[in-house]
């Protein structure tokens, strides 16, 4: 009979999980010897949890299926927990292995010893367990998995004490098969039908798996048919877009923008997804950003298919034979010049490969990103669901190796990749065809524009020093090459668009370090706060004109 372990593996694999995350310690040995008994488990060695934890949430959203990580105790699940908020908020499937002391020894309170399942509560909230015999084991395991494959998606965290991995007897447990996704029941339908037929302004946002070729084209047929407005959320677990997809707009990042793109709609109808709220209070403003005047709708929730209940509301709507409108092929001219965070992003519209995956967390430098990709061959984006930032060079991990036929470029702030740099590592060991472009403006550039904005007090010196990183200025391309990356620096356009031309020729993994300004800077961000305030008091025309400028 195999131990704990074996059995552990055996299960893992039957039921489709075959790449781990790992980090281990001591007591996950018995699971790491297990490795050699399963040959469909492929695992991949991160060097700090955060990276695996990551890795895993960027596998699941392309494989649209969950890998496994495997943790060290309680402070190595603490020391991923960032990146499994960001899989929670973007409800995206991970079973979650944390190893524990054997059952007799947590009594003695060792060092190590922690209350794990409280951690675990914060990032998997419907899902943990500790099991507590080894013949219960692989059950506990089917359990999680079947959870974290739910509708809709979400982390499952089964805690492994050492005895339980190491005893005899472990006996491999069946998982049963996903359940199919229900779609909206024809009162919800009609009530979308309804709103729409309304001749009021109506709008459709999109989210989670609304963000999907066959949703979106049935988005697309609405609006063409009706005149309906689309939208996506802020920060989309994963999109379709590119040439020959239906183009969708974001609902902006700053709270006032977004208002100005919601400002006329008399109808929201959610599919996939919550109505929007601003991303942080601020003093005087308001929270939720749907306008007052605003009836919401939900024609379909996280637990329903999107696609099926859009189609339904085709159907409904006798839409079934408009055309939809497709984005048009079209590419920037590759930049020239002095760098900017622009620049990058025309470069990135220009040399994106077909079939790409682009991991987005370039935070302010990315503000042209969407604009600059519109009309890019068709690709999909991963962005940062949850906020917590050094989620990027992780996603694009498990992203290159749930898609090793499709090229990846990561898209990563200076001030954020420093969380999560012991991804390069990975990347370079397993041979991933990434290409990540650092954005080096030597700040926290964000935070400078949200100190602007929250209200406080005239920063000074020791204050303004909080947000930047100048003293000494980050090396990427060095802190690469000394793990295993080809790496380089660039500083005008010319730089960059040969740095991209041989990542393209040569399979990665690549880093470009970009040395630009920061978007927002100087008289920019002295500005933006007063621009902001004034939106309200404008007309709706220069509003939205002033939004198209500010984050198009």
């Amino acid at each position: 009979m195999p131990n704990g372990a074996q059995a552990l593996m055996k299960t893992l694999v039957d039921a489709g999980i075959d790449v781990c995350f790992t980090n281990p310690g001591t007591s996950e040995m018995h699971f790491v010897a297990a490795l050699d008994s399963e040959p469909n488990m492929r695992a991949v060695l991160a060097l700090f949890e955060g990276v695996a934890t990551g890795a895993a949430d960027g596998y699941a959203r392309m494989a649209d299926k969950p890998a496994a990580t495997l943790l060290h105790l309680g402070c190595g699940l603490g020391n991923g927990l960032a990146n499994l908020h960001n899989a929670r908020k973007g409800k995206v499937p991970v079973v979650n292995i944390v190893g524990d002391h054997a059952t007799y020894h947590v009594k003695y309170d060792a060092q190590l010893q922690s209350d794990i399942e409280t951690v675990a509560r914060n990032v998997s909230p419907g899902f943990v367990r500790t099991s507590q015999t080894t013949e219960a084991l692989c059950q506990d395991a089917a359990d999680a998995i079947t959870a974290a494959r739910g509708l809709p998606g979400q982390v499952a965290t089964l805690v492994l004490p050492a005895d339980v991995s190491w005893g005899e007897n472990g006996t491999p447990c069946a998982v049963p098969a996903q359940i199919s996704q229900p779609e909206a029941d024809d009162a919800t339908v009609k009530k979308a039908a309804d709103a729409i037929r309304s001749g009021k302004k109506t709008a459709l946002l999109l989210g989670g798996h609304g963000l999907r070729e066959p949703s979106l084209l049935a988005a697309a047929k609405i609006a063409a048919a009706h005149g309906v407005k689309l939208f996506a959320e802020t920060f989309p677990t994963r999109i379709e877009r590119g040439a020959g997809l239906p183009p969708v707009e974001r609902i902006a990042y700053l709270a006032e923008l977004a208002g100005v793109q919601l400002a006329d709609i008399d109808h929201l109808i959610l599919v996939d997804c919550k109505a929007p709220v601003s991303f942080f209070a601020y003093p005087g403003k308001q929270s939720y950003l749907v306008p007052e005047r605003c009836n919401v709708h939900t024609l379909s929730t996280p637990e329903q298919s999107a696609a099926a209940s859009l189609q339904k509301l085709v159907t409904e709507l006798g839409a079934a034979e408009a055309t939809p409108a497709i984005q048009q092929a079209n590419r920037p001219d590759a930049p020239r010049g002095r760098l900017t965070a622009p620049k990058v992003c025309k470069a990135v519209g220009h040399y994106l490969p077909d079939n790409a995956i682009i991991v987005d967390e370039s935070i302010t430098s990315g503000l042209m990103l969407n604009a600059m990709t519109d009309g890019a061959p068709r690709h999909d984006m991963i962005t940062l669901t949850g906020g917590a930032i050094g989620q990027g060079l992780p996603n694009a991990i498990g992203a290159a190796i749930a898609c090793p036929d499709r090229p990846v470029m990561a898209l990563i702030g200076d001030g954020t990749s420093m969380y999560t740099i012991q991804s390069l590592w990975t990347m370079a060991r397993e041979e991933l065809n990434v290409t990540a472009i650092i954005f080096n403006n030597a700040s926290y550039s964000v935070l400078n524009i949200e100190l602007e904005r929250v209200g406080a007090d005239s920063a000074g010196e020791k204050a303004r020093s909080q947000l930047d990183l100048n003293g000494p200025v980050l090396n990427f391309a060095q802190l690469a090459q000394g793990m295993g990356v080809h790496g380089v620096r660039v500083s005008t356009a010319e730089e960059l668009n040969k740095a991209l031309e041989y990542a393209q020729s040569h399979p990665g993994p690549h880093l470009i370090e970009a040395m630009v300004p920061e978007s927002m800077n100087g008289v920019k961000r002295k500005v933006l706060p007063w621009v902001l305030r004034s939106l309200p008091s404008l007309p709706l025309s220069m509003t939205r004109a002033l939004k198209k400028k500010i984050a198009p």
